[in-house]
């Protein structure tokens, strides 16, 4: 079934909804259920029934009674609350880090972006809606399994497979990718340093790397593996929390709960080729390295 893109409301009447929206049911409690509405389904939970059809009727921003009379919120979901419910393979990238990712990378339409690997979809479907209907967005993943996961994620979100998207299923230090034509590229694989030179063939000058790693030792070898390979400016690393506030009359404090550490995020850019980056000012603090630790070139 093809639907609109999620984010396209200028053609619709106002909170029309269609069979094929994805639609976020919210009950009193706040739980979100995440659903494809269909003609003739009815949705069932442990406080009710739900028909389809009837959620279509009322439109979006409506209060839908279940069968049992209990109220639910309808809204059609965001790209934040589908990638949270969507079916995994691999881990995916959490709206907070993709966030940083789209603004980091300065994606807007017509970029041109390479993301390895695809996972289960999640950045993917942020990085094709930043990039918009004239950008391209190329993704190398190396798990033909985790391959068709993010192929049908992608397609649920947007009703159809983008034209923009192309997925290449083998290694990345493999793939037949054009040199200097990309403006971003993402790693999130377990070893990136390992692709550090067919990133270094990829990118155009100015254009930004970004590597999603889970671990500090991860951080730091890719970090100083992009140092010695040279042509690029000095790694930035950084991690995003995301805390909750209870909201109750006076009584507002954090939340108990948050989304704290899901990942690093090291961001560098492509210099020109044969530029070399002036030597750092700021010397690494004592022992930094381990005793055992040679300079490159030494």
């Amino acid at each position: 079934m093809t639907t609109d893109r999620p984010y396209e409301t200028s053609h619709r009447a106002p909170g029309e909804l269609r069979p094929g929206d994805i639609v976020q049911l919210t009950d009193p409690k706040g739980r979100p259920h995440t659903i494809t509405l269909t003609e003739g389904k009815v949705f069932h939970t442990h406080k009710g029934a739900l028909a389809h059809n009837d959620l279509m009727s009322a439109g979006e921003g409506a209060v839908v009674m279940s069968s049992n009379g209990t109220g639910y919120v309808v809204l059609r979901s965001r790209l934040e609350d589908f990638t949270l419910g969507m079916p995994r393979g691999a881990a995916v990238i959490y709206p907070k880090d993709a966030a940083r990712i789209v603004a980091t990378t300065n994606l807007a339409n017509g970029a041109r972006v390479l993301e390895a690997g695809a996972g289960s979809g999640a950045l993917t479907a942020h990085l094709l809606t930043a990039v918009g209907p004239d950008g391209r967005v190329t993704s190398v993943e190396r798990r033909a399994d985790f391959a068709d996961i993010a192929t049908d994620n992608v397609t649920a979100w947007f009703g159809h497979r983008p034209p923009t998207w192309e997925l290449i299923v083998g290694d990345f230090v493999d793939a037949a990718l054009e040199p200097q034509f990309y403006d971003a590229c993402i790693l999130d694989m377990l070893a990136p340093w390992e692709c550090v030179e067919t990133v270094s063939a990829c990118l155009r000058p100015g254009g930004v790397l970004v590597v999603y790693v889970a671990t500090t030792t991860q951080l730091s070898r890719i970090g100083e593996s992009l140092r010695e390979h040279g042509g690029w400016t000095e790694p930035r690393a950084e991690e995003s929390m995301v805390r909750t506030w209870h909201l109750e009359g006076l009584s507002v404090r954090p939340d108990h709960r948050m989304v704290a550490h899901t990942g690093f995020l090291l961001i560098t850019r492509r210099l020109a080729p044969g530029a070399v980056l002036p030597p750092r000012r700021t010397r690494p603090a004592k022992g930094a390295y381990g005793e055992d630790y040679l300079p490159p070139g030494k």
